[in-house]
């Protein structure tokens, strides 16, 4: 098995990952793995910033091939916010609880619901910065579903579904999910790399 730092310390992410990988030989350690127990500050102004500088920290600190992602809910009436700032969006500290909140009271009365989940992922090797981006289209249902996943898996349910991802099971979630189509990009050069 060939290691592959993630900066990550989102045990859900590392673990839809993981399952992915697994099978193409490699083991993703995140940042508990690595004993790194700071929050890396996310300073970009988009998702391929955040990404990279992410990325970046891992690699100087190891000088091992790592990658890292960012992800954004994008909702069209709302502009593209939350975005890059979809994690923070009801201020510091982080509460998927207040984040959902901030976004159901952003759209008390909207018809519009469309959005889109986007991932991005910057894979650093042999210092090297390459990007990888998945996306799911989907709309912002009016109250939270389910309770799995994490962040606003609740809310959001993908076209031509009646479920939300929290109403998913995993390997359901992955087969759809904007990270799990990052991941298959990021997968697909990996492929190539064996």
């Amino acid at each position: 098995m060939k290691t592959l730092l993630f900066a990550s310390a989102n045990k859900y992410k590392i673990d839809e990952i993981n399952a992915v990988l697994a099978p193409l030989g490699y083991q993703v350690k995140g940042l508990h793995d690595l004993g790194i127990t700071d929050d890396i500050p996310e300073t970009g102004t988009t998702l391929d910033e955040n990404a990279a500088i992410k990325a970046s920290f891992l690699y100087q600190k190891f000088g091992q091939d790592c990658f890292a992602d960012d992800t954004g809910l994008e909702v069209a009436v709302l502009n593209g916010a939350p975005g890059v700032y979809s994690a923070r969006y009801a201020g510091a500290p982080k509460s998927d609880i207040k984040n959902m909140e901030k976004l159901l009271t952003s759209l008390q009365g909207e018809t519009n619901r469309q959005a889109q989940f986007r991932t991005v992922f910057c894979l650093i090797e042999d210092g090297k910065h390459l990007f990888f981006e998945g996306k799911v289209a989907g709309a912002i249902a009016t109250e939270p579903r389910g309770s799995a996943g994490f962040g606003y898996d609740p809310l959001f349910v993908p076209t031509g579904e009646k479920l939300s991802f929290a109403q998913m099971t995993v390997a359901d979630k992955n087969k759809i999910s904007h990270r799990a189509r990052a991941v298959e990009a990021l997968m697909a050069y990996l492929g190539k790399r064996n």
